[in-house]
């Protein structure tokens, strides 16, 4: 059992209570305890917030299958540098995450690391193959909530209504969806518009996100399913979600920090970091897409976290894979570009990165509230820390999208389940 620990002075920032104070929090037993003298170890947290663990809605942690990208250990390595407590990786490894088989070996290895929970994602059909379904009800049985073909939509509105269909029998199960029409996207490497035609490169309009994300609505509406909408990219998406909501439907969506920071404008240099899917686009997209953050139209921040091996992203940029790491820069990226401006409040950042997540995910013992006899799944930040986005990351890749810009937010203590698996800035496993 790990011995008491007392985070001494925080600002204390919990929004599932809508605590915003100075205190001190002690844990003890691997719990949050009531306020006590207590021996144990002291961390002086002057000067630093103390919140719930962040939880991330969409990471790829590439194992099995392409361990020389990341491993579960490096990449749950990362996410507790981050400050997550929490990731849930997508299903496209290989083999694909369709069989509970897999959904265990994944468990296995999240357990033997022991620095971040892990929630698998299930994929939709077999082999993300967009036709039969997987085995969604021993998924479930093994621990899935979520399941996605990400990287690919369902590309058959039938077997989307079917998949909706059938997991709303499984109390908080989801259906993510990765929104992407693949004939209107085929080919494009950026965002098409004004500068894919300045620099010569195939786009990729932001209908080939919205035609689907109509689709899904309507579907979703018709079989009142959980629908979440992965990584949205533009202002007509944003718009249709909020019509949704207004609706009642049951829709949760979420953006990544690179869509909220970076724009088409940043891909003149050609530097294949900056390549995504769905691409950066234009700066009236990303400002809806921070609004709709704001307001709540769009529920969370994910990191969709995509390692890539150095010689893959070193490639021409037509031949890159697409694709930014995010575990150990979303935080900063949030508080630098839209807390610090003050665009987004502290309270509702970490709302969108721990406390909405958690309650999407089913995942209970994250995102708060930070309060006696609940499980001690909790991060302390530096609020004004500056750091240079730079090499060696936990991460087996470097792929950031942020190399070499200034941000400022640092995780200094990260503990899960009563242990400090990250204490002063450094991993202690």
């Amino acid at each position: 059992m790990p011995e008491p620990v007392l985070f001494k002075g925080a600002r204390v920032v919990d929004p599932a209570s809508g605590r915003d104070e100075i205190g001190d929090v002690l844990v003890d037993g691997g719990v949050i305890a009531a306020p006590r003298a207590s021996s144990g170890t002291v961390l002086d947290c002057e000067g630093l917030v103390l919140a719930p663990g962040l939880v991330d809605l969409h990471t790829h942690l590439r194992q099995p299958g392409r361990e020389d990208k990341e491993t579960v250990e490096t990449g749950c390595r990362s996410a507790a540098l981050g400050g997550f407590t929490a990731v849930t990786p997508m299903a496209n490894t290989d083999p694909v995450a369709d069989n509970a088989a897999v959904i265990h070996e994944v468990l296995d290895l999240a357990r033997a690391a022991g620095v971040c929970e892990v929630f698998p994602v299930g994929a939709i059909t077999r082999g993300l193959e967009g036709e039969g379904m997987a085995e969604l009800g021993e998924m479930f049985d093994a621990g899935v909530r979520v399941f996605s073909d990400d990287g690919r939509c369902v590309p058959n509105a039938r077997v989307l209504r079917n998949a909706l269909t059938y997991v709303s029998a499984f109390e908080g199960a989801v259906i993510a969806e990765h929104c992407e029409d693949a004939s209107l996207a085929e080919g494009g490497q950026m965002h098409e518009g004004a500068v894919s035609s300045s620099l010569g490169l195939a786009g990729q309009p932001r209908e080939a996100e919205e035609v689907v994300v109509a689709r899904d609505l309507a579907v979703a509406k018709l079989t009142d399913g959980r629908l979440h909408l992965c990584h949205l990219s533009s202002m007509g998406s944003v718009e249709m979600v909020r019509r949704a909501k207004a609706e009642g439907l049951r829709v949760t969506a979420e953006v990544t920090p690179h869509h909220l920071v970076f724009g088409e404008e940043d891909l003149v240099t050609y530097d294949t970091n900056m390549k995504m899917n769905p691409p950066l686009r234009s700066d009236g997209d990303r400002s809806a897409l921070r609004a709709a953050l704001a307001d709540g139209t769009i529920d969370v921040v994910a990191t969709d976290h995509a390692p890539h091996a150095v010689e893959e992203k070193e490639a021409e940029f037509d031949q890159a894979p697409f694709g930014t790491i995010g575990l150990e820069t979303a935080l900063a990226a949030v508080l630098t570009h839209l807390v610090e401006p003050g665009e987004l409040s502290l309270s509702r950042a970490i709302e969108a990165m721990s406390t909405t997540p958690s309650r999407i995910l089913g995942a209970h013992d994250h995102g708060g509230p930070i309060a006696p006899g609940r499980p001690a799944n909790l991060v302390a930040i530096d609020p004004t820390a500056g750091w240079t986005v730079e090499p060696p990351f936990a991460s087996k890749s470097r792929n950031s999208a942020f190399l070499g810009r200034v941000l400022r937010g640092k995780v200094v203590h990260t503990m899960l389940r009563g242990v400090l698996v990250v204490a002063d800035g450094k991993a202690q496993r």
